[in-house]
């Protein structure tokens, strides 16, 4: 074994001292609780509006302000840091943590980022910093404790890249002149199925997470038709075979505009939301399963909407007959619990309808 090998193992093992013993606990919360430099730390921190956590040694959360119990609600007194993000870290991480804290080179310090999400609560990014406190003033005994400070930086990265995808969907629009607000509709009804499945837990991989991305990514699905030639897109009744294979192109082409793009459901959704529960979709023909559940969910809501959408080629369709039609693609086009999820939400897709209609 090479010894960078040997030394990673010996630092994730040295991690372990930085979970406290039984014994311990009583010992530290002596000192958190009758030293008088505590009461300035806490004071320091109460009132401020960013999210500060202190620690003891041993990492073991010994305070927060309100603004961390409002980021991170079920991290309580006494939790260890370590173990409670375990998971979000990785060991990778966990090992720089230990070097950063016990290198008098680095201040005690460390700066890292922390993605932190579960089931329930969408993806928190945060910035963290931990610095050292000491009781000596001067600082030349080893610090007792640490003040942790968490910058919630989740809403400035996903706008950045929501901006990013909004530009590209302005640009689709503009393509397409049949669009009205079909895209916005369809992010609602994806959105309502999402959640309704999430609360039937009616499959483990979605999550809030889940719910929120399709309630906006779903929208991207025919951004590929921005490489639709005009004449083909716009054209007034049906298509010819050859131009139906030359629109059916958009699922590819819309794959490939978002193929950069750092989430994955939007190239998922643009590529697949054509396919069909029992493979006679297109571009590939996949089936069931293998079709990703963000393309599932998209093709019902695109396929309700377009169905009660007045085109250049076709009239409305009223709710009930859309309904319908849905009833009858459950197994074939769509998947069953989809499609049974869309009809008992019946009354919610006529409302979304109603309440974006097109002008």
């Amino acid at each position: 074994m090479n010894e960078e090998k040997t030394n990673e193992i010996e630092e994730l093992t040295e991690i372990e001292e930085l979970v406290p013993e039984e014994d311990e606990n009583a010992e530290q919360r002596v000192l958190w609780e009758e030293n008088p430099c505590v009461k300035g730390w806490l004071l320091s921190f109460e009132a401020h509006s960013m999210p500060w956590v202190l620690l003891d040694k041993k990492l073991n959360l010994v305070w927060r302000n309100k603004a961390h119990e409002s980021l991170y609600p079920d991290f309580k007194p006494g939790d260890n840091f370590i173990a409670y993000f375990y998971k979000h870290l990785g060991e990778t991480e966990i090992g720089r943590i230990y070097r950063s804290l016990r290198s008098k080179e680095q201040g005690f310090c460390y700066q890292g980022r922390l993605e932190y999400k579960t089931v329930e609560r969408a993806k928190i990014i945060a910035n963290i910093t931990l610095s050292p406190l000491f009781l000596d003033p001067e600082g030349k005994t080893d610090p007792v404790g640490f003040a942790c400070h968490f910058d919630d930086v989740t809403y400035e990265i996903q706008n950045i890249l929501r901006q990013t995808f909004r530009s590209l969907l302005e640009a689709s629009k503009l393509k397409d002149n049949d669009t009205g607000n079909h895209i916005e509709r369809v992010n609602a009804y994806s959105a309502l199925v999402a959640e309704f499945l999430f609360k039937n837990r009616s499959f483990p991989q979605i999550d809030q997470d889940f719910i929120n991305d399709i309630g906006f990514l779903a929208a991207m699905h025919d951004v590929g038709k921005i490489g639709t030639p005009d004449d083909i897109l716009n054209k007034k009744g049906p298509l010819e075979p050859w131009e139906w294979d030359i629109m059916k192109e958009h699922t590819k082409n819309g794959a490939f505009l978002l193929s950069t793009y750092p989430n994955p459901m939007a190239k998922e959704i643009a590529l697949s939301h054509h396919e069909k529960w029992d493979g006679t979709g297109y571009p590939y023909g996949l089936a069931e399963e293998m079709i990703p559940l963000s393309a599932r969910i998209v093709a019902l809501a695109d396929v309700y909407d377009a169905l009660r959408s007045k085109r250049s080629y076709k009239e409305s369709m009223g709710h009930e007959a859309t309904m319908a039609i849905v009833e009858k693609g459950i197994g074939s086009h769509f998947d069953p619990r989809i499609g049974k999820a869309a009809l008992q939400l019946s009354k919610e897709f006529k409302d979304i309808y109603a309440r974006l209609a097109d002008p």
